[in-house]
Order: C-alpha cells, then sequence, then structure tokens
C-alpha cells in the first residue's frame, strides 16, 4: 500500500554510504487505490500481470539485512508502470497477456503521470544524487509461462540491459558459476525493455545489473531469502569489477 501518498517507499536510506550499491523495484506492488477501478477480477491482482511476483520480500531483505538500501514502488504496474518511458502506451496498460484492463482505456494519463510516474523517478533520482551509487540493482522476476505464447522460459535468472554490459556480462558468469541457467537478455531483451535504468544508469554511466528471477524461485519467503543472499554476495562481486 501506498504511505503518505506515496508511489514508492525507500529502505534503508538512513545511513547512506556513498559508493555502495542501491536496489530498485518498480513491479514491487500490486497495490491500486480506492479511486481508480481496473475493470479486472479482483484475483488478477496475485498474477503476474499486476506485480513482479517475490521481488519486494528480496528488496527489502536486500535493505534490512544486506546494507543495500532499495527503492520500492508501491502501487500495481497495471495502474502506472514505473518501467515505462512517459510516452509508451503501456505507462498505463490497457491490455497484458491476453487480459482487457478495461478501466484504463480512456484514462487520463497524465493524471496518472503527475500522480504516480513522476514523484517515483523524482524520489529515485535524488536518492542517486544522495547516495551516488558504485552500482544500481534494477529487481525484476518474469513469469516461467505466459498466457499469449508457448515460448519455453528455462532460464532461473537473467540479466537484461541496453548498451552498457559492463556488469551484466561479470554476473552472468558468475550465477553461471552457481549452476543456474542464466539468460542473456532473456526472456526480454534490455535494447527494448530498460526504460528505469536507461533513464538512471546510462545516461549517468553508472554501472548497473537489470537482474529477473524466474517466478517460482522467489514465491515463497525461503526463496526470497536464499535470492536475497546470493545477490548480495554476486552484486558485491560485480561491483568490485566494474
Amino acid at each position: 500500500m501506498m504511505i503518505d501518498n506515496l508511489p514508492y517507499r525507500q529502505v534503508g536510506t538512513e545511513d547512506l554510504r556513498p559508493g555502495g550499491l542501491l536496489c530498485v523495484a518498480d513491479h514491487a506492488s500490486n497495490y491500486v487505490p480506492e479511486d481508480i477501478e481496473l475493470g479486472i477480477d479482483r484475483a488478477l491482482l496475485t498474477d503476474h500481470i499486476a506485480l513482479d511476483i517475490g521481488v519486494e520480500g528480496i528488496a527489502d531483505r536486500l535493505a534490512r539485512r544486506h546494507a543495500i538500501p532499495a527503492h520500492i514502488a508501491t502501487v500495481s504496474r497495471l495502474v502506472c508502470d514505473m518501467h515505462r518511458r512517459e510516452d509508451e502506451p503501456a505507462v498505463v496498460p490497457t491490455k497484458s497477456d491476453g487480459y482487457l484492463i478495461a478501466g484504463n482505456i480512456g484514462a487520463d494519463i497524465e493524471a496518472r503521470l503527475d500522480r504516480f510516474h513522476r514523484p517515483y523517478h523524482n524520489a529515485l533520482a535524488d536518492l542517486l544524487a544522495l547516495a551516488k551509487p558504485k552500482m544500481l540493482i534494477a529487481l525484476h522476476s518474469f513469469t516461467p509461462s505466459m498466457k499469449t505464447s508457448d515460448e519455453e522460459r528455462p532460464w532461473e535468472v537473467a540479466l537484461l540491459y541496453n548498451k552498457d554490459d559492463r556488469a551484466a556480462k561479470h554476473a552472468i558468469r558468475l550465477f553461471g558459476e552457481q549452476g543456474l541457467s542464466v539468460g542473456d537478455n532473456q526472456p526480454y531483451s534490455g535494447k527494448q525493455l530498460n526504460a528505469t535504468m536507461d533513464r538512471h544508469a546510462e545516461t549517468s554511466g553508472i554501472p548497473y545489473c537489470t537482474v529477473e528471477i524466474r517466478q517460482d524461485q522467489i514465491d515463497t519467503p525461503a526463496g526470497q531469502a536464499r535470492w536475497a543472499v546470493m545477490l548480495a554476495d554476486i552484486m558485491g562481486r560485480v561491483a568490485l569489477e566494474v
């Protein structure tokens, strides 16, 4: 849920140490404000179309147990997708994985941007200016299968990147050394889907890892704890090399 009507919350930012790691979770929440009607079955709010399952638990653990501060979205991607540019139609989606989001048809896009998207990204920019991080971790998860596709998704974890692949290449190698099946710009390509890191990392020259974890790996507290430990270790090692 939103606290003080903010579309984000920040964890572990009280004693920032410049030059460390910082985590960003654009799709961590499935919260829909009471005054917004999406026109979908409420059961879909626990589905991958509403949030990146498992991500919030990992981001919280990274911040509270591993000293990696986190900037976490507190509103569903179906209300306003923080991981889209303002000019993209999907910033307020009218469909997702075959489902019609009827309540978003004809929505006031500018009002949604003013209420959710702009405050979220302005606060992230302010946090980055204070933290001066050595590297960013953009945390996402992907569903093992899509309703609208027969594509196989065998990867347990994947790294996405656009032009700057410095950190991603190290992370791909290190995850592989853990015996994991690792995707390289899979199941999505960071050449097309990298809006937050394009805006806050690539334009500023900050190294980053956009990490996609398959949701069946992190849909329980135990899985989230396991991955938080692994991410803290591997991302720390990557940061030493970039």
